[in-house]
């Protein structure tokens, strides 16, 4: 197998001989406030694995790449043959920017922190000690290294108790021997090593069984930490140990690695969406309005899930993972609904910054034959959703298959005497839509005359807002699409990310399995997709953010003759007749592209709101 630089220390490695420490300066850091890096224990013994002439060993060149964070650009087409073969590789190993990362050292330095009350900030002399857990499945040399030393470099030493890496059954030639040899220098690095593939979950869970601090800090094997990252999380444990915290998650780009820092006055907070998904939000106002300072810590409803710090034994008294969950996926949301139900707080700490590699694709497969991220959140919702479940079923069609025996996770709520999800939703994430609250759900098919059935459908995410909706095939598996009856079309209102090629939201067949296809309407008159709304400003039918103002979102439903009127305009909605795309047209009641049947509709409720 060729050798590809990043993948192991680039040889020769060369021997030196580490030279005598000079006497302490008056203007050191005490020996307490000194990070590993400064206590004199990297590295420890007298033989350094550094071969001097690879730029990722070389320390303190402001001039090298990559310094102060700054972007590396690389122009491939001036790359040589073999050079843009080590490039691509790279971007095929790992799902960035590998070539990249290894013209940059170790040891960088990121930008400073550009928040000057965190500058200020006194944390308590008696913060508790943590240990970094870290998982990785074949990382790259040079940034599975990067997130070793900036934990290192950048923790005081009496903070930090060990950095664990536990190896996720790699089979890379440099995650063996070569790395037991350059972690050996360092008394507080250990590798546990699984021995077969068991998935970030089992990985973390292998991490925490082992580990020997007060806290367990979660990192994912591709960060960066800033200076003074530590300690806000462990003061704020300090304060009460049944704090659960996350620093901010600061982007490190996946192509160039410039380190995009954040400022305390953008801060998100997490939530989720009815299919159980992660997402980011603003601060709420209700929140937002009680802060006296942008760097004071904000209560999230969830966590991202890759970064966090909690104290050993309440995350053990939280039983930690499900561990019937598997792989990945779900996990961060069943341990947020947890913390906050059964009486703990989750916060994201303003001054704490941790740079992470955002990829927009996983460069591991699994073969398992099971849609695990379905079932780890079949599980999740069976112990924690309580009747609220019943949503996310909906988006899955009510298709559970066999998601394993959850009496013992019931069994520990019980125990944790945790409060209802109701309390959850009224208390800790009140902005959440509701989607016992729509007047109708479902997919919305087309009734015009086509060979499938077609649906609104269109691509999931915020980097889809201000895209065009169009007819994609239904389903009948929910999610995003909504059936057009008229003359026994098959097409439904979709929004779903079809590759590179459907990126609106249109009609495409029904699938009848929910996911993308899945849509309500709202006693307000909007098309949703829990935080999304189909809104039309006069040219195109665009997904937007919802605003709760009426206006350009607001749609009229005629259950009886199956239109959907946009208020403002006075235009109905319209699927072309190659089924390509949207239109907005004159309502004609007998155009059956202009018929459009919800799977289900609320008489009852649209009477309630005065909707009819």
């Amino acid at each position: 197998m060729e050798e590809l630089q990043g993948f192991g220390p680039p040889m020769p490695m060369q021997i030196k001989e580490e030279g005598k420490r000079e006497d302490v300066a008056e203007n050191e850091p005490k020996e307490s406030e000194k990070s590993a890096d400064e206590a004199g224990i990297l590295p420890k013994p007298n033989k350094q694995f550094f071969d001097m002439n690879s730029p990722i060993y070389k320390k303190g060149d402001p001039n090298q790449a990559g310094e102060l964070g700054k972007s590396v650009n690389i122009d491939k087409s001036k790359l040589s043959p073999e050079e843009k073969k080590k490039y691509d590789q790279g971007f095929t190993n790992n799902a960035f920017n590998q070539y990249a990362s290894d013209m940059i050292s170790i040891h960088r330095t990121l930008p400073v922190q550009a928040d000057e009350e965190c500058k200020t900030e006194k944390y308590g002399e008696s913060l508790p000690d943590t240990s970094v857990i870290v998982c990785f499945h074949n990382e790259a040399w040079s940034v599975l290294l990067r997130t070793v030393h900036s934990v290192l470099e950048r923790t005081p030493d009496k903070l930090l108790k060990e950095i664990i890496l536990v190896d996720d059954f790699s089979d890379m030639e440099h995650t063996k021997k070569a790395l037991e040899d350059y972690m050996a220098q360092f008394p507080k690095v250990r590798i546990v090593r699984l021995e077969k593939r068991e998935g970030l979950i089992r990985a973390r869970l292998r991490g925490a069984a082992v580990a020997k601090g007060t806290v367990l800090t979660f990192l994912d094997s591709h960060c960066e930490c800033m200076e003074g990252w530590a300690e806000p999380l462990l003061e704020r444990i300090n304060q009460n140990s049944s704090t659960v915290v996350c620093p901010v998650i600061d982007v490190i780009d996946d192509n160039t690695f410039e380190y995009h820092y954040s400022k305390a006055f953008f801060t998100n907070v997490g939530g989720f969406d009815w299919s159980l998904q992660f997402n980011w939000h603003p601060i709420p106002e209700r929140d937002r309005k009680n802060r006296k300072r942008h760097i004071d810590p904000v209560p999230s409803p969830t966590m991202a899930g890759g970064l966090f710090s909690i104290h050993r034994e309440y995350f053990e008294k939280l039983g930690t993972y499900d561990p019937g969950f598997d792989i990945w996926g779900g996990e961060n949301l069943e341990i947020s609904f947890k913390i906050w139900m059964c009486g703990g707080r989750l916060e994201i700490v303003p001054c704490s910054h941790v740079g992470h590699i955002f990829r927009k694709r996983s460069p591991y497969k699994w073969r398992t034959g099971v849609n695990v991220l379905k079932r780890n959140s079949i599980r999740l919702a069976e112990v924690w959703l309580d009747e609220y479940k019943t949503y996310y079923y909906e988006r899955i069609n009510n298709q559970l298959g066999d998601f394993g025996d959850v009496s013992d996770r019931k069994a520990l709520r019980d125990k944790l005497q945790c409060k209802s999800f109701r309390w959850y939703l009224d208390n800790i994430f009140p902005e959440l839509f509701i989607p016992g609250d729509a007047v109708a759900k479902g997919e919305i098919r087309n009734g015009a005359p086509h060979s499938h059935p077609m649906c609104a459908d269109s691509p999931v995410g915020d980097e889809h807002h201000n895209k065009p909706v169009s007819p994609y095939p239904c389903h009948e598996q929910g999610g995003n699409q909504v059936r057009n009856k008229g003359g026994g079309s098959k097409q439904c209102l979709d929004w779903a990310s079809h590759g590179n090629k459907r990126k609106n939201i249109g009609l495409y067949w029904c699938h009848e399995q929910g996911g993308n296809q899945y849509w309500m309407l709202s006693k307000d008159g909007e098309i949703r997709r829990d935080e999304s709304c189909i809104d039309y400003a006069g040219k195109d039918v665009m997904i937007f953010p919802c605003h709760s103002m009426k206006g350009n979102q607001e749609w009229k439903y005629d259950h009886k003759i199956h239109q959907l009127l946009h208020v403002v305009t006075g235009k109905c909605l319209e699927m072309s007749k190659d089924g390509a795309k949207l239109l907005m047209s004159p309502c004609d009641t007998a155009n059956g592209y202009q018929n459009w049947t919800f799977k289900d509709y609320s008489e009852t409720k649209a009477r309630e709101y005065g909707l009819l």
